[in-house]
């Protein structure tokens, strides 16, 4: 089901991980963000954009992570763009002759046998420096950071003033780092960029979890930064998304603590 989160901009959320597939309408068609993760979902995105008349033109992947870089072939074949670094890191996935062993081995298996693969992570990279999605539509500002994992980029419909901000600013889940040298101070980086437009935001979208609106865009920013800063200084430090997990996402206790212990190794 698609919802409308602001003049030309809806949403569709899947079940098990909440992911979040935005639709920005176009001239001619739509831009979808993180197509969603099972095939029965996308067949009812695709059903529903043509109801409404609106071909996939486009397509862009937040992040390379395997819920953000799925695709099925009821969408079309619009090209699904990302950041070079994003389309680097899939080529990569992609070159290993066992990567859909490796890929279906890492999915939950509460959806392994209903997530397609034939189209996975057939991204398209964007010429670093690009500012802009290359489309007949509202101008969508690319904010590519080094926070959470290669080549990751919110997008700002600016006309609508959304935020479809990839796997950040969750109300579920806590910041998670990319396995690099610094991912603290990088994703730190990533916080201080999207702060920079948040007065161009009246809606946030993140990857997983609900839409925020308003002044809790800024809330979402600054609750992300107490989480990495106590991370950092080694600090005790209550986050609602791990003491008072929603019921289905208990594991982010499990995901917390396994950072708290990496970064431990990291800092020696």
């Amino acid at each position: 089901m698609l919802t409308q989160v602001a003049e030309g901009v809806l949403v569709h959320q899947s079940e098990l991980l909440e992911n979040n597939t935005v639709v920005v309408q176009g001239r001619a068609g739509v831009l979808l963000i993180d197509a969603g993760i099972t095939g029965g979902e996308m067949v009812c995105l695709a059903n529903d954009l043509r109801e409404l008349g609106q071909p996939v033109v486009a397509g862009f992947a937040t992040h390379p992570d395997w819920d953000h870089v799925l695709w099925h072939a009821d969408l079309g074949d619009a090209p699904r763009y990302g950041t070079a670094r994003c389309a680097e890191f899939m080529q990569d996935v992609l070159s290993k002759p066992d990567w859909k062993t490796r890929v279906a081995g890492g999915l939950p298996e509460e959806i392994a046998e209903e997530t397609p693969l034939d189209l996975f992570g057939l991204i398209t990279g964007l010429p670093a420096g690009t500012t802009h999605i290359p489309w007949d539509g509202p101008k969508v500002r690319i904010i590519e950071h080094p926070a959470h994992a290669p080549g990751h980029a919110a997008l700002l419909v600016e006309e609508r003033r959304v935020l479809a901000a990839g796997d950040m600013l969750s109300d579920v889940l806590v910041p998670m780092f990319d396995d690099s040298a610094d991912p603290v101070e990088e994703y730190l980086v990533g916080l201080r960029m999207l702060e920079d437009v948040v007065d161009d935001v009246d809606v946030v979208v993140p990857g997983h979890g609900s839409v925020g609106r308003g002044n809790e865009v800024r809330a979402r920013i600054t609750l992300d930064r107490a989480y990495v800063e106590a991370l950092r200084d080694g600090r005790d430090h209550s986050d609602p998304r791990v003491e008072s997990a929603k019921p289905g996402w208990e594991w982010v206790r499990d995901l917390h603590g396994g950072q708290l212990q990496t970064l431990a190794q990291k800092n020696g």
